[in-house]
């Protein structure tokens, strides 16, 4: 397989972030994806997160399943690290890859078939077990590589592209999410990057687990009438619970909105995250009331996007655990193995 690359010439004049890398500093490979695919989109919002947030590229690594969606990673952060792992398979080797090394930020990139299929399980225990991440479906509803058979996710009555009607209930994994714990629980669209960007950004900056949908179009099998994942219907269906905005603590924060239309989330790390209230009576703090939420819209058929759910005080799994500070791939031997004694005493404490 061959892949194209983009030219090394950059524009002097091009815009520059703290660390002074420019937009193009953030890229990957040229896309091989359909012309039109909603998964390019997901690509440029978040080289846009990273390059907004002023992140350095080796302190990524990104991490992927097999699938349309578990090829993009070749296209945002050529510099950071990568791994693209078996069918399925992602979260468990992201989550052994934190737990060696708690210092890198972790991009999770997985799609519908990848996560709501054959890594079902394993995408249900990286969320309940609070591994700090950030977990990106790209949700098109079909299986694009194998010719656009229905995926978990797809709609029940909803129609494929050679008319057939899918009989089988979805799985909706935003609901999921909610229920296994996830700290952090938003949906978007790929056709809007006004609202994807600054959840991208906010979930970086979260600790625990953090879970974006993202509806993603597939142009060549699953953008045609009769379509719940389709550019139209999306659009035409779309119910923003709220309009963000992100603003790094290492800026000043400024709020010009009126008395009682802004939320201000404090994040873990002291962070902050704005929101332009849409809906008056939904709740961010709320994880009950963010299930309701999602089956009263889903049963009038509307497609929730925003931020759905977030934890105020959340925590992940090194603190569950207890682990040391340092990474734990920076340990030597003598910290690793602290000799017989230790392990006595070790297991004394646990008769």
């Amino acid at each position: 397989m061959t892949y194209l690359t983009k030219p090394k010439f950059h524009h002097p004049s091009l815009p520059k972030n703290e660390l002074g890398y420019t937009h193009r500093d953030y890229e990957g490979t040229v896309s091989t994806l359909c012309a039109g695919c909603g998964h390019d989109s997901i690509t440029g919002a978040i080289i846009a997160a990273c390059f907004e947030l002023s992140i350095e590229p080796h302190r990524v690594a990104k991490i992927s399943g097999i699938g349309c969606s578990s090829k993009t990673p070749t296209y945002f952060l050529g510099n950071s690290h990568g791994f693209n792992s078996v069918h399925g398979r992602m979260p468990s080797v992201l989550t052994g890859a934190n737990l060696a090394n708690r210092d890198l930020i972790y991009l999770g990139v997985s799609g519908d078939g990848d996560s709501a299929s054959i890594g079902f399980g394993q995408f249900a225990h990286a969320l309940r077990r609070a591994v700090n991440m950030v977990y990106i479906v790209e949700n098109n509803g079909v299986y694009g590589l194998t010719k656009g058979q229905f995926s978990a996710t797809a709609d029940r009555g909803s129609k494929s592209k050679r008319g057939f009607v899918n009989t089988d209930n979805s799985i909706d994994l935003v609901a999921i999410a909610l229920q296994l714990g996830a700290s952090f629980v938003a949906r978007s669209f790929s056709g809007d990057k006004q609202q994807l960007v600054p959840i991208i950004k906010a979930a970086i900056a979260h600790k625990g687990a953090a879970f974006i949908d993202v509806i993603s179009p597939c142009v060549a099998f699953n953008n045609h009438a009769g379509s719940t994942k389709s550019f139209d219907f999306v659009r035409e269906h779309n119910e923003a619970v709220n309009r963000l905005d992100y603003m790094s603590s290492r800026m000043p924060i400024e709020v010009t909105y009126e008395p009682g239309t802004v939320e201000v989330v404090e994040q873990h790390d002291g962070s902050k995250l704005t929101l332009r209230k849409l809906a008056a009576d939904y709740e961010i703090t709320d994880r009950t009331a963010a299930l309701g939420f999602l089956q009263q819209h889903a049963a009038k058929g509307q497609i929730v996007t925003g931020l759905l759910y977030v934890e105020k005080d959340s925590e992940d799994l090194h603190a569950h655990l207890r682990t040391v500070d340092a990474p734990l791939n920076a340990l030597n031997e003598t910290e690793l193995c602290p000799g017989q004694s230790a392990l006595e005493a070790f297991n004394a404490s646990l008769r």
